[in-house]
Parts: C-alpha cells; structure tokens; sequence
C-alpha cells in the first residue's frame, strides 16, 4: 500500500519546506526472502468509520528478477491515484523507477512525479494560482528507498528484526529524501470467515531532522505515523493499511475486497 511547501501530496510522506536537513545515504537494504510474482489484488479505500471512497486494483508482474507493480484508486468524485513502481529482486530488492500520479478534486494540487534509480526526479504540479510548474533535481539516492514498495518490504523484514529505517522520496515540490523509521509494534488478531489469523502491526513514522524535526509538531507539519498489517508465514501477505495519501489529508484506510456477483445471478451451466 504512496507533500508540500504549500500543499503538495505524497502516499505515507510530508516535509516542513526547504528545511529538511539532509540524511545519510547509507541504508539497510530489504533481503529477498519470498520471490514476487503475478498478482491482481482487489482494494477498497475507506474512511477510518468505514466508508468506501474509491475502487483499486492492485496489479503486478514479474519477469526474471524485475518487478512492476501499480496501484490504482478510482475515485467516487472522479478522482485519480495511480503508483507505479519498477524493482529487482535479486537477492535484495531495490527500486529502478517510480512514478505517481493524482488528480481531481479529492487532491487539492494535482501532482505527477517519476524518478529513476540514478536519482533524477521530476516533479509536474498545479500551484495555488492554477498555473503549470516543473522542478527537476538530482538526488544521490540509497539503496533502499521504498517508494511503492513498503507493503513488499514488510512481507520479507522478520517482525523481530525490522530494517531501523528506510529511505524515502517525498515531493515538496522540490524533492527531499526523507527517513521512516520502521516499528514493529506487536502482534493483532483478526478472522477471515469463521478463521482466526494473526498480524504483525508495523509502525512507520516520518523522522525531520534537526530544526525542522524540532518545529513540526509546533508548526503542524509533522505527518501522521502510517501503520502497515501484515499476515506472516510461508506465503506472507498484506492485510490492511492506514496512511494519508497526501500532507495535509485525512488518514484512510486500505483493504482487501472479495468479487460480489448481482442477486439472482444464476450459475454457469
């Protein structure tokens, strides 16, 4: 299962303006330990009371050791959510190209964003004026920023031994790299028909270091934590997720959906 100087938007990330500080660029890559492949998962974005928002799919394939995986949120107002990220299973995953968009009226500045694995960002928006803007940078990214990815990388970290913490681009619109500081914060039930199963309960908070981390929470631009669920095991899975999809947005809540056919749909002979 994804902000601004003004309001610009970023899935699990936020910033305080041009004063980030800059962070190592060392980074404890995520080891392969379950091989990705085809995937086509069904989503629903909710309200933290449970109203449906917007339809997804989540839709992956997998040739040899690269790994292109897109999540897609339709909106009921229209709107649009599309994520895409490009990565290499060998031996470690490592991301190679990201790109996301979001536009309509659920996002109050239109963003598209993409970068590659040799740190040259581009970020497309709409400012406050309606007026079209472009900043590019270069950033000398780490090896494990997770943009995209987070959902995977839970899926193979050990719940006793989570990375401390992974790297992230967030869009401002001037691109920062940014740290979330990875938790593990216990174990949760839940039940899939009359079956009760077991989630680890991850924490992912967005480290700001030196006086902007200090300013934030005075100012109101520290974002809020994201929490990841994920069912452990021989085939681990995602189960749920909670972030805001862009700074300065409400929390929702992403989930797995089961096909629901019409009333009196009758069987196939």
């Amino acid at each position: 299962m994804s902000l601004p100087v003004s309001r610009s938007r970023l899935w699990l990330l936020g910033s305080v303006g041009a004063f980030i500080c800059c962070v190592t660029l060392s980074g404890e890559t995520v080891v392969v330990r379950h091989i990705e492949g085809i995937v086509h998962g069904f989503l629903a974005l909710r309200t933290l009371d449970g109203t449906t928002i917007a339809d997804g799919d989540l839709i992956q394939l997998a040739r040899g050791d690269r790994v292109t995986t897109r999540l897609v949120f339709h909106f009921k107002d229209g709107s649009l959510h599309d994520e895409t990220a490009v990565y290499s299973q060998r031996r470690v995953f490592r991301l190679l190209s990201y790109h996301l968009v979001q536009k309509g009226p659920t996002f109050p500045q239109p963003l598209d964003m993409t970068f590659d694995g040799r740190g040259n960002v581009t970020v497309r928006y709409t400012d406050d004026h309606g007026e079209q803007k472009v900043e590019a940078e270069h950033l000398v990214l780490p090896p494990d920023v997770a943009n995209g990815m987070i959902p995977t990388l839970l899926k193979n970290v050990r719940p006793n031994a989570p990375p401390k913490t992974l790297s992230f681009v967030a869009t401002t619109p001037k691109p920062r790299l940014v740290k979330l500081a990875v938790t593990a914060v216990g174990q949760e039930r839940f039940s899939t028909g009359g079956a009760g199963r077991t989630a680890t309960h991850y924490v992912l908070k967005v480290e700001i270091g030196g006086l902007a981390g200090l300013l934030a929470p005075l100012l109101g631009k520290q974002p809020p934590d994201s929490h990841v669920w994920i069912l452990g095991g021989e085939a681990p899975a995602f189960v749920k997720s909670e972030q805001p999809l862009y700074f300065g947005g409400p929390v929702w809540r992403i989930e797995l959906v089961s096909p629901s056919w019409p009333p009196g749909t009758a069987p196939t002979k």
